[in-house]
């Protein structure tokens, strides 16, 4: 009996499903790097390859993935640098033999230069312009980034059996300290306005050409606070950070205001991303490519190795914002 609902997506379904919305096929696919998501390259007669993208069954509601599409849409009509999905029979959410997907235009780039701040300033602009559009109406059906979440990922990773036992007694105690850390992060950003935005903007969503950068994958697109599209593009220590970052905002101010208060939540929005990794590998642990690509998930070792990065993160918290 099949264990899960990929199983049933072989090399015929994929090409099945992309004649099924008018394209022929050449019989040529590759399987591209997605966990989350089944992705793949497909060829077509007389016709550049297209991107073809099999949603995971039971993930996200059909009115949450159409937002998503209609965003990209939107930002792709203000020439926002963005990769949306194509409109095939007046549509661009499509159903086969079960799945729903939809099909992209190819675009290759590089990884951007985050080390050059020209790079860093003109990337900062697209996202100025990117939120200046995500500010105009509310996303109804995609996810909030808000502290609520940490709570839950927490809690479902204690009743589900995933701490081992012992670490619980740490873990719960380290948890609960960043529960109040987050929260009171949160309080010091002054309710940040909430938006939509691309996130999940870290370097590899972002390609590089001699024209500039574009964003792709907009599957995690949620409802926050601006500095979320942010925060994933700095690394380093906290000098190195705050350069990197007012060579950010600096390109974001071209078209859009930043609150500076929303630097509050750099640490806490990094918090909430730890945990939040952490609980998506269980939740996706029973797909076969899971395993096989985080072998070292399910060994003691990893928990103990994430105990010490929240114990961190602890500290991180403490500490003044990133000044700019």
């Amino acid at each position: 009996m099949s264990t899960h609902p990929y199983d049933e997506l072989g090399p015929a379904t994929i090409l099945d499903a992309v004649e099924s919305v008018g394209l022929a096929v050449d019989g040529r696919q590759l399987a591209l790097n997605s966990y989350e998501n089944r992705v793949y390259q497909v060829g077509l007669d007389a016709a550049e390859p297209v991107i073809v993208k099999f949603y995971r069954p039971g993930r996200w509601s059909e009115q949450a993935i159409r937002e998503e599409h209609e965003f990209s849409l939107e930002l792709a009509r203000h020439e926002v640098p963005v990769v949306p999905p194509m409109t095939l029979g007046g549509r661009t959410l499509h159903e086969f033999a079960g799945f729903r997907f939809a099909v992209y235009p190819r675009r290759g780039g590089r990884p951007p230069e985050l080390d050059v701040p020209d790079v860093r300033e003109w990337i900062g602009r697209f996202l100025g312009r990117l939120h200046a559009v995500g500010e105009v109406v509310p996303f109804r059906y995609r996810e909030r980034m808000d502290p609520a979440r940490l709570a839950a990922t927490r809690d479902w990773l204690v009743t589900g059996g995933w701490i081992p036992d012992y670490l619980r007694a740490a873990y719960d105690s380290v948890t609960d300290d960043l529960i109040t850390l987050v929260g009171a992060a949160w309080e010091r950003a002054g309710a940040p306005r909430f938006l939509r935005l691309h996130g999940d903007c870290h370097p590899g969503n972002i390609l590089w050409t001699d024209a500039g950068p574009h964003f792709v994958d907009l599957d995690d697109a949620v409802a926050g606070p601006a500095v979320q599209d942010l925060w994933m593009l700095l690394s380093g220590d906290r000098g190195e950070m705050a350069m990197q970052l007012s060579d950010v905002i600096a390109g974001y101010e071209d078209f859009r205001d930043f609150d500076r208060r929303e630097l509050h939540l750099v640490e806490a929005l990094r918090t909430m991303r730890l945990v939040r990794f952490s609980g998506w590998l269980a939740q996706r642990w029973s797909d076969p490519a899971f395993p096989a690509a985080f072998p070292w998930f399910g060994e003691r070792r990893f928990w103990e190795e994430h105990l010490l990065a929240l114990r961190e993160q602890a500290a991180a918290l403490e500490e003044p914002p990133l000044s700019v």
